[in-house]
């Protein structure tokens, strides 16, 4: 069973889920997924294809499913925690390790429905043609920065929607500036966000 230092690490620092955590892992682990870390966060593949990744914050830990949305979900367990902006994710959320512990069997049916689905190649499929709006963050360096806008009008589409998602997603003002201040860099030299991750 492969085990990554980088998810040791992820799960020591998180020390009010550790246990939890651990718990989750193993349960994963053992049914089969391959230990990646992507992203800051624990993340476990079937077929080289993101199945699952683990998450903890403040009031809670999670699992998330990168295409919950095509699980069954007779329980109701999962939860769209980006309504509106995500299409496919979906977290199971736990705030405590009996929880987890009490519904391992049926974590593991979920995880296991998952897994299938990403063998049979069922996926939730992009929106196509869905318009790209330009944070105005990025916008006003546009106006002060041609150079920079030459660059990301010269991405290919998808690079320009993870740049645009990454700003987007940070809800504090000062963390959209401090995104921006971070990528503009990698913008100007023509790569992705997610570029170190595609083969």
């Amino acid at each position: 069973m492969r085990r990554l230092k980088e998810v040791d690490t992820y799960i020591i620092k998180n020390e009010a889920w550790t246990s939890e955590l651990e718990l989750l892992r193993e349960t994963i682990l053992q049914i089969g997924m391959e230990e990646c870390f992507k992203w800051s966060a624990p993340v476990y593949a079937h077929y080289k294809k993101n199945v699952v990744g683990l998450g903890a914050f403040k009031n809670h830990f999670c699992i998330w499913f990168f295409n919950g949305s095509l699980l069954k979900d007779e329980n109701k367990r999962l939860y769209n925690a980006q309504e509106g902006k995500t299409t496919a994710m979906r977290q199971w959320r736990f705030q405590n390790l009996d929880e987890v512990a009490s519904h391992v069997e049926e974590i593991e049916a979920y995880l296991k429905e998952a897994m299938k689905n990403t063998s049979i190649g069922k996926v939730v499929k992009p929106r196509v043609n869905k318009p790209l709006i330009i944070p105005i963050e990025l916008e006003e360096e546009f106006k002060t920065d041609k150079g920079l806008k030459t660059a990301f009008d010269g991405l290919n589409l998808t690079k320009k929607r993870e740049y645009v998602a990454h700003i987007d997603s940070a809800k504090r003002e000062k963390t959209k500036l401090d995104r921006l201040a971070k990528i503009i860099p990698a913008i100007l030299d023509g790569k992705g966000l997610n570029d170190k991750y595609r083969k």
